[in-house]
């Protein structure tokens, strides 16, 4: 009986402890399956690496650039304030105001200025950000509400920045242009450097049947060693990836649980990705760092 009895208990661990491992592995499979692909050589992947939850005044962050070895900036979407996130003292270290009530959400910066977009697609610059003597100088473009910017980037390679509609297209809704506002001639080029088609057949599954929805671009930014451009859609979190003269090579949705509302984008000089994410009703801003398999990443 004895025998009979621990041969019994002996069949429901390992039942149970099957079990577990088949729910163990079912969970981890459907929270992180999205965020790291993996399944063409040619394609990206990335682990994480760092988290921070920010403070609440950048619940609301908008845009993250990268500043210098340890410092991103950001901008959060109603007040004109650069904040400066210091990721080892895990603190905002300083605010830099530069204009009042707004709707700010794009971000770009270099060793002296600071280039910060609004819905509007008004384009301010902020010369010498750092300093007390900085100054302000605005710019409007041929976009408006009705386009939603978000998405600013620095182009250093050809001194420039780009930027991108959100929502309607600025001749079309099936189209959306990457244009560039040139730093030598302080103008926005009227004609788009390339255009994404939203019927692209890489964006088929994420298809809507108003075809300005199919991706929603919130920020974007080029990968310092490939020269990619990786563009984040925060309404129904994803990541597109275009090489280096515009044409679409993958779409990833990503994890909503790590990125409930995918805003900003940069990269470190040697290729860390940070995305900062909006924090949901109850929730706080996120900053997260995903380190490529170098031996993954398409030169």
């Amino acid at each position: 009986m004895n025998e009979k009895s621990n041969n019994l208990d002996m069949v429901k661990v390992k039942f149970w402890t099957l079990a577990s491992l088949l729910i163990g592995s079912v969970f981890l499979y459907a929270n992180f399956k999205d965020w790291t692909p993996n399944d063409d050589p040619d394609k990206v992947r990335y682990e994480v690496a760092g988290r921070w939850e920010l403070p609440t005044e950048l619940k609301e962050i908008s845009a993250i650039d990268w500043v210098d070895e340890n410092s991103i900036a950001a901008v959060q979407d109603e007040d004109g304030i650069i904040f400066i996130y210091d990721l080892l003292k895990k603190k905002v270290v300083q605010k830099i105001e530069f204009g009042g009530a707004g709707d700010y959400e794009g971000l770009a910066v270099d060793d002296n200025n600071a280039y910060v977009l609004e819905s509007n697609g008004r384009i301010s610059i902020i010369q010498n950000y750092k300093n007390e003597d900085r100054t302000l100088t605005e710019y409007h473009t041929l976009f408006s509400t009705k386009n939603d910017m978000e998405s600013l980037e620095l182009d250093n390679e050809h001194d420039r920045l780009l930027v991108i509609p959100k929502e309607r297209g600025v001749d079309s809704d099936r189209y959306k242009g990457v244009y560039a506002f040139s730093l030598k001639d302080w103008e926005l080029d009227e004609k788009p450097i390339f255009k994404i088609d939203m019927t692209d057949e890489v964006l088929d599954r994420y298809r809507k049947k108003k075809i300005q929805k199919t991706f929603r671009p919130s920020d974007m930014a080029i990968h310092p060693q490939t020269k990619e451009i990786y563009l984040l859609d925060g309404a129904h979190p994803k990541m597109l990836i275009l090489d280096k003269n515009g044409k679409t090579k993958n779409v990833y949705t990503l994890n909503e649980t790590l990125f409930p509302q995918p805003e900003g984008i940069t990269f470190s000089p040697n290729g860390t990705l940070y995305i900062s994410s909006e924090g949901e009703k109850n929730g706080v801003g996120t900053i997260t760092e995903l380190q490529p398999h170098t031996t993954l990443v398409k030169r």
